[in-house]
Order: C-alpha cells, then sequence, then structure tokens
C-alpha cells in the first residue's frame, strides 16, 4: 500500500504543471493536462479506503476508480471541445438576450405595442396576415435534409433565446415555435409519408396518422386554453356586513362514513360569516338515522329526499327547493373547508354582477395511488395539479372556468334559471357551467387553496373515479356538443371541447403502445420514408413541444408523466367513451369511496392485466427488434433502431403503469398532515411546555418540544391550540416520546372540542398556504429519466410478484399451507 501511495505521489509531482513555469500563461492547456493527468488522486484514495475490507469488495473498488482514470482523458476532452464552448455559447446568448430583455422595460414595451396594434386595427390585420403568410411559407418550405437539421439548430437557439423573455412572452414565443415545428411536420406527413404499398400498410399507416392528429388538436388547444393564465386574486367584499348575502351550505352525502363528513361539517360550522347569514346542511342521500342524529347534535340542518334519482345532481336540486339561501356553496362530504372559505370567494359576486359562479381547487391533504405506491407524496406535482393549478387559470382568461362539484359557490338565481344542477349526464359539475356560460354569465377561478379533502385510496377506485368524468365529458361532447352551443364564444368553445375531447385518447394511446409491433412482427412500413428523414421532422418537434409544456407545466406536472397517467387509464375508458359517445343514455353515476385502509401491500393483478398484456407484447417486439437489427434487416438499421426505441420507451412507461398497480399499504384512518404551528403542553404536576406541531390529524399531534425530560410515556396531558386570539385546549394521552419529539393521541373528545379541532387545524385560514410551493424545476431530460426509474421499480415489483405466485403454487402442491400464510403475511 505504501509503496503504491509514493508511487503515485512521485508521479504527481513529476506531472504537477506548476514545475514547467514555460505554461504558466496558457490556462486552457495548463486545465486539460490537469483534468487529464493528475486523476490519480482518487485511485490513492481508493487504495487507502480499501485497507481494511473485504479484498473482492477492495478489488472491485479499485478497478471501478481505474476504469474511470481510463476514460477520463476522452471525458475530458469531451469537456474541452464541446462541452464547454456550447455552454459559453449560450451563456453569450444569454447575454444578448438581457441586452434586450432588460426584464420588465421590455415587458411594458411590447404591452405598448401591443395596445397601439389594437387601437389602428388596420396595423394589427396587416402584421397579423404578414405574420400568418410567413408560418404557412416557413411550414410547407421544402428543404434538403442537411437543411432541415439545420433549421431545426436554429429552432433550438431561438427556444434558448425565448426562455429569456418575460415569462408570459416566453411561454407564447415558445407555443408559436412549437406550432411552426408542428406544422411542418404535418405537411410533411400529409404530403411526403403516406404513400404506402399494400392495403395492410395504408390500413395501418392511416390509423397512426389519424392517432397522431388527435395529439395535435390537444396540443393546439392546450396552447389556446393556457396563453394567458389569468392569476385572480381575492376581491374584498366591499359591503356593509348587514348587507353581506345569505349563504347555504350543502355538503352532499351518499355512503361515506360519518368519520368522513364529521370534519367537513364541523369546519363549515366555523366558516367567518355573520352566523345568521349562513346555514349548513347535510344532504344524506343514504337515509341514515346516524346522520340525522349527528346533525341536530352539530347545530346544522339535515335533508334526506324520499328517492335517490339522479345521484348528486338530484340530491342538491331537491336541497334547492328547500332552502332559501341567495348563494349556494358545494363541499363534498371529504372536504374541509377553510375559515376564510366565503370571505376569500364572495368579493368577486360584488365585483361583476354577471359573475355566477366562483371555484377554487380540490386538493387533497392525502396521497392519490400514484403518490403513495411511488412514496413520492409532495415530492412532485398531484395528477389534479395541472388541472387546478395551470388549466382552470388558463380557462379563466377566456372565461370558461367551469365548476367541478366542489369548493365552489353558485347564485342561486342563476342555478334556477338553467334547471338546476345538471342532471342529463354523470359530469352534472362542468355540464350545469356550460349551461351558465351560454347565458352569457361570468365564472371565477381563485387559484387560492380554500379546502381540502381525501384522494382515492386505491388504483381501482381513481380509475373508477376516471370512467366516470370520462363517461360524462363524452356524454356533453355528443348531446350538448360546445361548438354548436349558442351563446359561447369561440374560445369558451376550445376551452370546453378540449376538455371533453381530452378523455378520449384511450385508443390513441392504445395504437401507440402498439404500432411498433406492426414493422416489428410483420415488417409492416407505416410511414414511407426514410429513417433519418422520419428523425428529421419529427425528433425537433417532439423535443421542442416538451420542452416548451416543460416550461410552461413544469411548476405542476413533470415531463413525460402524462403519458404514464394516460397509459394507467387508457384501456379501461375506451368502452365508456365509446359507448357514452354513441348512445349518451348508457351508464350510471358510480360514487368514488374514501376514507378507506390496506391492511397490507399487495398487487393488483386484475387491474394490471391490460399493462401485463401490453407489457408482454412490447417486451416480445423489443427481442424480435433485436434479431432484426443483427440478422434480418440489417439493410434497414435506421427503421429498426427507431422502432426498437419506441419500443423501448414504450416499456418504461408500461413499468411504470405496472408499479403503480402495487398497492402501499394505508393503516391510518385519519391522515396526518405536516404542518408548523405553535402549540403547549400541560402536564399533569401542573407544567406548561411550549412547543410546535411537526404533524396532525383529527386524532393526535406530534409535537416539537425542546427538552421532553419530564414528559412520560401514557400519562394524561392537555394540548393547547389557538384559532386567532382564542385558545383551547385538548385532553391526550401521550404515546411515545423520543428526543425533541412526543407523540399524543386525543382521548374522549366531546363534540365542542372536536368541532374546536378541527377548526384550529383543518379549519385554519393558514392551512394549505405552502402546499403550492414547489422548488424543484422541471426538466424534461430529468422528467424522462425518473419515468424510466419508475419503469425499473415496476419490473421489480412485477417480479417480486411472479416469485411470490411461484411459491405459493409450489407450496400448494407440496401441501405445505403454514408456508403459504407465512409468504403472504
Amino acid at each position: 500500500m505504501s509503496k503504491s501511495s509514493n508511487w503515485i505521489n512521485r508521479l504527481e509531482r513529476l506531472l504537477d504543471l506548476r514545475e514547467y513555469p514555460n505554461l504558466s500563461g496558457g490556462v486552457r492547456l495548463k486545465r486539460l493536462f490537469q483534468a487529464l493527468w493528475l486523476r490519480p488522486n482518487s485511485l490513492n484514495r481508493a487504495l487507502a479506503s480499501t485497507e481494511r475490507t473485504h479484498p473482492l469488495k477492495a478489488a472491485f473498488r479499485v478497478f471501478l476508480v481505474a476504469l474511470y482514470d481510463l476514460f477520463s482523458p476522452v471525458l475530458a476532452v469531451f469537456r474541452f471541445t464541446i462541452q464547454r464552448p456550447l455552454k459559453a455559447f449560450q451563456r453569450g446568448l444569454g447575454r444578448l438576450a438581457d441586452r434586450f430583455v432588460v426584464a420588465a422595460r421590455l415587458e411594458q414595451k411590447i404591452e405598448y405595442t401591443s395596445a397601439f396594434i389594437l387601437r389602428f386595427k388596420v396595423m394589427g390585420w396587416l402584421l397579423g396576415l404578414s405574420a400568418l403568410a410567413l408560418f404557412l411559407f416557413t411550414a410547407q418550405a421544402s428543404l434538403p435534409l442537411a437543411g432541415q437539421w439545420v433549421f431545426i439548430v436554429v429552432c433550438y437557439l431561438f427556444a434558448m433565446l425565448f426562455k429569456r423573455l418575460p415569462e408570459r412572452f416566453a411561454n407564447l414565443c415558445l407555443m408559436a415555435l412549437t406550432m411552426l415545428l408542428l406544422a411542418r411536420y404535418v405537411f410533411w406527413r400529409f404530403t411526403s409519408s403516406l404513400d404506402l404499398e399494400t392495403g395492410a400498410e395504408i390500413f395501418l399507416g392511416y390509423t397512426l396518422v389519424i392517432a397522431e392528429s388527435y395529439t395535435w388538436i390537444i396540443l393546439i388547444f392546450g396552447f389556446i386554453q393556457t396563453a394567458w393564465p389569468l392569476k385572480r386574486k381575492p376581491m374584498p367584499l366591499e359591503l356593509n356586513l348587514s348587507d353581506w348575502p345569505t349563504v347555504d351550505v350543502f355538503i352532499p352525502s351518499y355512503n361515506e362514513p360519518l368519520s368522513v363528513v364529521r370534519p367537513t361539517v364541523y369546519a363549515a360550522k366555523g366558516l367567518d360569516w355573520p352566523l345568521e347569514k349562513i346555514t349548513v346542511y347535510i344532504l344524506d342521500d343514504g337515509h341514515r338515522p346516524a346522520f340525522e342524529e349527528f346533525a341536530k347534535q352539530a347545530g346544522v340542518e339535515y335533508i334526506s329526499r324520499p328517492d335517490n334519482s339522479h345521484a348528486k345532481a338530484g340530491n342538491i336540486n331537491y336541497a334547492l327547493k328547500h332552502t332559501h339561501g341567495k348563494y349556494i356553496a358545494i363541499f363534498d362530504c371529504d372536504h374541509i373547508p377553510t375559515r376564510s372559505f366565503l370571505q376569500t370567494c364572495m368579493g368577486w359576486f360584488s365585483r361583476d354582477p354577471k359573475c355566477v359562479l366562483v371555484q377554487t381547487p380540490h386538493h387533497f391533504f392525502s396521497a392519490d395511488p400514484f403518490e403513495r405506491n411511488f412514496n413520492s407524496f409532495r415530492q412532485m406535482p398531484n395528477e389534479g395539479s395541472l388541472f387546478y393549478g395551470l388549466i382552470q387559470d388558463g380557462n379563466d382568461y377566456w372565461n370558461a372556468s367551469f365548476f367541478c362539484g366542489s369548493c365552489a359557490v353558485i347564485e342561486r338565481k342563476a342555478l334556477l334559471e338553467v334547471g338546476g344542477i345538471a342532471v342529463e349526464t354523470v359530469t352534472e359539475d362542468a355540464h350545469t357551467a356550460l349551461k351558465l356560460h351560454s347565458l352569457g354569465y361570468n365564472s371565477v377561478y381563485l387559484n387560492n387553496i380554500q379546502a381540502a379533502g381525501l384522494a382515492t385510496e386505491t388504483l381501482a377506485g381513481h380509475i373508477g373515479q376516471r370512467i366516470r368524468w370520462a363517461r360524462g365529458m363524452a356524454q356533453i361532447f355528443r348531446t350538448d356538443n360546445p361548438m354548436f352551443k349558442k351563446g359561447l364564444s369561440i374560445f369558451q368553445r376550445i376551452c370546453y371541447s378540449n376538455a371533453m375531447l381530452h378523455f378520449f385518447y384511450g385508443i390513441p394511446r392504445m395504437i401507440f403502445l402498439i404500432m411498433p409491433m406492426a414493422y416489428l412482427f410483420f415488417e409492416q412500413h407505416l410511414i414511407n420514408a426514410a429513417a433519418l428523414t422520419i428523425l428529421s421532422y419529427a425528433l425537433p418537434q417532439l423535443i421542442i413541444s416538451s420542452y416548451t409544456n416543460s416550461v410552461i407545466q413544469g411548476q405542476y406536472r413533470r415531463s413525460f408523466w402524462s403519458e404514464v397517467y394516460e397509459t394507467v387509464l387508457s384501456w379501461y375508458i375506451i368502452l365508456p367513451t365509446t359507448l357514452a359517445f354513441i348512445n349518451p343514455k348508457l351508464g350510471k353515476f358510480n360514487v368514488t369511496s374514501k376514507g378507506g385502509l390496506i391492511e397490507k401491500s399487495y398487487f393488483d393483478s386484475n387491474i394490471a392485466k391490460p399493462y401485463l398484456i401490453l407489457l408482454l407484447i412490447n417486451l416480445l417486439g423489443f427481442v424480435v427488434g433485436l434479431f432484426r437489427l443483427f440478422v434480418f434487416n440489417t439493410h434497414e438499421t435506421g427503421t429498426v433502431l427507431m422502432n426498437l426505441l419506441w419500443c423501448g420507451f414504450n416499456l418504461a412507461i408500461l413499468g411504470a403503469a405496472v408499479g403503480v398497480a402495487t398497492e402501499s399499504v394505508q393503516k391510518h384512518v385519519h391522515h396526518r398532515v405536516r404542518m408548523i404551528m405553535p402549540a403547549f403542553l400541560k402536564l399533569p404536576g401542573g407544567y406548561t411546555v411550549s412547543c410546535y406541531t411537526e404533524e396532525y390529524s383529527a386524532a393526535g399531534l406530534t409535537l416539537a418540544v425542546a427538552d421532553t425530560t419530564g414528559i412520560r410515556e401514557f400519562s394524561e396531558v392537555q394540548v393547547g391550540l389557538h384559532r386567532g386570539d382564542r385558545e383551547f385546549l385538548f385532553p391526550a394521552k401521550v404515546h411515545f416520546t423520543e428526543s425533541g419529539r412526543v407523540e399524543a393521541l386525543f382521548t374522549n373528545l366531546t363534540p365542542e372540542q372536536e368541532t374546536q379541532l378541527i377548526q384550529c387545524t383543518f379549519g385554519r385560514a393558514d392551512a394549505w398556504l405552502n402546499w403550492q410551493e414547489d422548488p424543484t424545476r422541471d426538466r424534461a431530460l430529468g422528467g424522462l429519466k425518473d419515468v424510466f426509474a419508475k419503469g425499473i421499480t415496476g419490473y421489480v415489483r412485477l417480479f417480486a410478484w411472479i416469485k411470490g405466485g411461484a411459491v405459493i403454487l409450489g407450496n400448494r402442491l407440496m401441501g405445505n399451507k403454514a408456508q403459504n400464510e407465512k409468504w403472504e403475511n
């Protein structure tokens, strides 16, 4: 060991560039030499770290470091010849952009220019027609292959430049660039790639281009939707307290347990609104005496109708006939409102006389199946974040933000004018908003979390909920199509149509998952062009559109995760959407179950069947593709590689889908919420200890305590919390203590104390204030890497399930029941 160290030290001294004063002026050359030759330091450290380790481990570690040292000259050459000049070029672009941007001043100049153009309509039309002519010319201009690649590089450089603009204008410029590349691809696709030979190729080729056309429409409509998110702020209610309007709070329920409904009722009672002007109603479609008894005890009203016609919509419409408030606030029975909900929402009604609907986000304080099964809760945006964080805000600019069934306030008069909540479809909320907008009324979306609820517990429940949404949107598109409905603006039509068309992705997604097999299995060519030509048109469009979506949507959804979500759901929504489009009366309303438990982890093979079949097909296709690459189709290497890459991407997506189907344990009835707020403990001896909450739930709290010396486990204590300037005490028992932390479980709370507890925790005005903050920044390649990592996780879980099944089957054949029970547990 010492001999090796001495040899390395002598080599370092020999090669230390400081011994060569004639090179002191060549800084870049000096750094290059250092990167190439001074790497043995790492080998020295590796050898030193192996003195007391196993010989094989030591040898393997040294081998890895030596291998890295072997390739370090290549890496250094790459870094100094390509990577650093490229970064310097990008920095130069940034400085160039900064000279023109100067942030707010450029934005102000653009606004002044826009206002000037709008004032002189002739100039606006001339500029618009000129831009359109240039766009069409560029879209259809024929370029040689080398010219097409140069065009791609220029577009990439423009994308880097556009990103330096102020946010809104950067988004618009990136959208325009993406549309240009898309237009070139579409023009080439329809004019130069569909000259197919056999009947099978024609059928498959046109099927693929129809599926692609669907994605183009969704992309264009999506850009229009999110072009200018309005980002409204709450407006104060500029009325005397005596003039504040009356509000009825509706909490509909069907089969949910009382433990789910109770917190929502308690929080609704604590809404900051004059007591004589607010009435809380439990709308019980389950006809349960326990709920009626609870309503009396809680001091709220109880309504139960004689039948269950039209499900939730019928339940609300029945209540409309028996209540009288000017406005209706609606909460799903698991959505707990904060005390500030009404004061946040009601100001817009007085500001805009035509406003009849104010919608706030649906927020979930429990993990959905994707977050729980991949252990990514609060580490990446929720599946619904894109809709409630960006799309609804974008819809709001076009006066097209729609009712989502909960966490909203609607004016009674306008609601009665359209016949109450729509009953013709199972997505009664969006259909009701469509009717309101068609009468010329306005809606408002406030991206301000004012209520929180429970996400679906299992993947099966999640899929059932999305099936209902998909069926309902297909029903509206078929029976009350927004493109032909009177009273809507063109942009309202686009926003509503995109919301409905989105749920028809099942068939296109399935086509993309199986289409590579047409070539890999049967050698059917779907695109009549060379592989390099296809890549020169398709690849830049995919890259720039992914980059644009990453910039626009990155705060709300990670790149490539839409493919995972759609793959998980696509098989299950094909039949409901198709049948609903053919016959809108087919299907029924299904209630999403909430508040369930998962006692032990398991692989839901029933839900995963479609993914497993598709995975097997793609895996076989990938194997066949390898044979084609090296044996059968050596004359079409590019085509084979392109289909292999397509197939490999499908395998990653399907692996992630399989991973979601492995249900993780969920044993907590009361979900814990992380939040820091001041608290205190009153100990049996009369001592008071100041502390802070780390987590809370309806069952207990985890407290951060500086000194836990005098706190004993299982001792009776009182936990003190604040609501405004009021102080409340709750009886509890210390469950466990450790250094700096105490967990206390509430005991024997009275109904009044339960109400106070909910209002001090879930009902706080700042309860969800920081949940929308996402410190990480999405990068398209990072999202792709994450999807691949989740795909590997899915394969590991699949192999574990196969192994477990084989063991259980073997034990059954051997008659060893005890071993089976042990394995299953």
